[in-house]
């Protein structure tokens, strides 16, 4: 019992890594990733072997391959409390939430807005840059304004100057 708990606990961290680490080097943190590879290759090697040297318990080899996609889910879930980076966020209201502009900025946020035309008349489009870990913050606070409101989001590559630049 304390072999297959072993391989459990050294998969399921190796897989965390290995998924936290792939977010860091899209996300061009580079140097944290490399020490992150470097110590999460040593637990792989560990577990593997591990795995290898008990080959005649197959329930060894499906403890391993099931811990892999829970350091998977694992993983990804650390990366989304972490919320590394920074999100662009565009919200399309109606002309009536024209002051939800300047509600937001009263909240702290960087808004630039501009009048739209949609399908069904005058729009606002307001555009915000901010950090991941504030994204849920801002739904909240926008869909409390207007609940009927677009939201869509994206992550930005690079950005210069602005709001945001200067706050930093």
């Amino acid at each position: 019992m304390g072999v297959l708990f072993t391989i459990m606990a050294l998969q399921i961290t190796y897989v965390s890594m290995l998924s936290i680490r792939f977010i860091l080097m899209v996300k061009g943190i580079r140097y944290i990733a490399a020490l992150m590879s470097a110590i999460e290759i040593g637990i792989y090697v560990v577990g593997f072997k591990l795995v290898l040297d008990n080959l005649d318990n197959p329930l060894n080899l499906l403890i391993y391959c099931l811990s892999y996609g829970v350091g998977v889910l694992l993983g990804v879930k650390i990366e989304e409390r972490l919320a590394i980076g920074y999100i662009t966020v565009q919200i399309i209201t109606k002309t009536e939430f024209e002051e939800l502009a300047a509600l937001l900025r009263g909240k702290g946020y960087g808004v630039t807005r501009w009048a739209g035309d949609g399908r069904e008349g005058k729009r606002w489009v307001l555009n915000i840059v901010l950090p991941r870990k504030l994204q849920q913050q801002l739904y909240r606070d926008v869909l409390a304004e207007d609940p009927n409101c677009f939201i869509v989001s994206y992550e930005p590559k690079a950005f210069h100057g602005g709001f945001l630049a200067r706050r930093m």
